[in-house]
């Protein structure tokens, strides 16, 4: 337990589980606990710092079949799980065998996250968000969003019973925008791109002190979420890390994150401390981190997204040089993807796995297709894809690609005919 000033300025004492304090990412400035997402000192982004004590293997797995079994090493309460929430997490390790035939690679397992509460990965990091928001006082869940926070936020918040405030872009997928509104929360279209409603997002976080923005004031405490992704993929390896992994690039906070919960489970003792690459995934309608790497730089140049992969779509992501950062450690690569190759890399997932993606998902597939295919990706190390969120969400992306073979009278005889059987 440690005391800290909450979202309203008194004092209340916090149960944040291991967290202790938050430190900056440049500088690596340390700082109380507390609703804050910038450091004073250096102006970078912070991030949660632990003392985690001894944590075993057995206990995490006598635990709840959610991300709670990892609470041990999250920025959550010791009794979370007794809480209200969705209890994300748990999802599918798919052992890829035929996606990894056609891709002419060894070994494939593809990290299925359609199976969270709304189907996207987004239920692990706002469910460890609204546990740290509790914590802090706030009364109200709120977020800017390109569509899978959206229905997370508002999951989340009719869950527990708060009020909620979602701000989307106007032009967002339509069945993102109904999967939201229909939990019944504050839904609120705002004519503009993802980056613009991320700035109407601090501007409100500085004026509404009872409302947690998951991804602004309590940004530190939400992305630890992400972790969560990579704690479930080594306990189903066997308590191991893979030795390749793709992962889709938004913000960037989730590749950090990912990478950062491997560390995290080596320093614990969970996992050998073995070499991993981490390789990122972007449409080349909104590349801003595959051209910094691309070009050799360490500075990522705000773009216009102009991609159908509208959850990707952050031209000025936030943690862009923390992801050329991570990639260029571990010795991995980023590359982008047409949209037209999206629509093939869904449709290659769907075909060989039966695992039907949103666009995120088809960014992942096609990309990890063109590392492998330009000999980036090694073929015979074991390699891991996270599919992000589920392909109803964005099913503009696949209208007039793919329908029935032909329609015919209800007649056996047709069906052979159409069959050629």
């Amino acid at each position: 337990m440690t005391a800290a000033l909450s979202s309203t300025g008194t004092r209340r004492v916090l149960d944040l589980g291991p967290a202790v304090e938050l430190v900056s990412k440049e500088e690596g400035h340390r700082q109380p606990l507390a609703p804050e997402f910038v450091s004073a000192a250096d102006f970078s982004p912070l991030e949660v710092a632990y003392d985690f004590g001894r944590v075993r293997r057995e206990d995490i797995e006598a635990g709840p079949r959610n991300i709670w079994r990892y609470k041990k090493l999250l920025p959550v309460p010791s009794d979370v799980e007794r809480i209200p929430n969705t209890e994300p997490g748990c999802t599918r390790l798919i052992r890829a065998d035929r996606l990894a035939k056609e891709l002419g690679v060894k070994r494939i397992w593809v990290k299925d996250d359609t199976g969270n509460p709304t189907h996207s990965f987004k239920d692990r990091v706002v469910a460890v968000a609204l546990a740290a928001a509790r914590q802090f006082g706030f009364d109200t869940l709120a977020c800017p969003s390109t569509g899978n926070l959206a229905n997370a936020v508002g999951a989340a918040a009719a869950r527990a019973g708060w009020r909620s405030v979602v701000l989307i872009p106007s032009s967002l997928e339509r069945a993102k925008v109904l999967t939201t509104a229909v939990y019944g929360g504050n839904l609120i279209a705002v004519d503009g791109n993802y980056d613009d409603v991320n700035r109407l997002a601090t501007e409100l976080a500085a004026d509404h002190e009872t409302w947690a923005f998951v991804n602004v004031n309590v940004r530190p405490y939400y992305s630890e979420g992400s972790k969560t992704l990579a704690f479930e993929i080594a306990e189903q390896l066997g308590w191991r890390r893979p030795e390749q992994i793709v992962v889709p690039i938004a913000s960037g906070s989730q590749l950090t994150k990912v990478d950062k919960g491997f560390r995290e489970l080596a320093q614990v003792g969970l996992v050998e401390d073995t070499p991993y690459k981490v390789f990122g995934a972007q449409a080349t309608g909104c590349s801003p981190v595959s051209t910094a790497f691309r070009n050799g730089h360490d500075v990522v140049q705000p773009v216009k997204p102009d991609t159908i992969a509208k959850s990707l779509a952050i031209g000025n992501p936030a943690d862009g040089p923390y992801v050329l950062d991570t990639v260029n450690r571990t010795g991995g690569a980023i590359e982008d993807v047409s949209d037209e190759e999206i629509v093939e890399g869904i449709r290659l997932l769907a075909r060989t796995e039966g695992v039907f993606t949103e666009t995120a998902g088809g960014v992942t597939v096609a990309t990890a297709k063109k590392l492998i295919e330009a000999g980036k990706i090694d073929p015979d190390a074991e390699t891991v894809l996270i599919i992000t969120g589920e392909g109803l969400k964005t099913l503009d992306a696949i209208e007039g690609r793919v329908g029935p073979r032909a329609t015919v009278p209800p007649s056996a005889a047709a069906v052979r005919e159409v069959l050629g059987d």
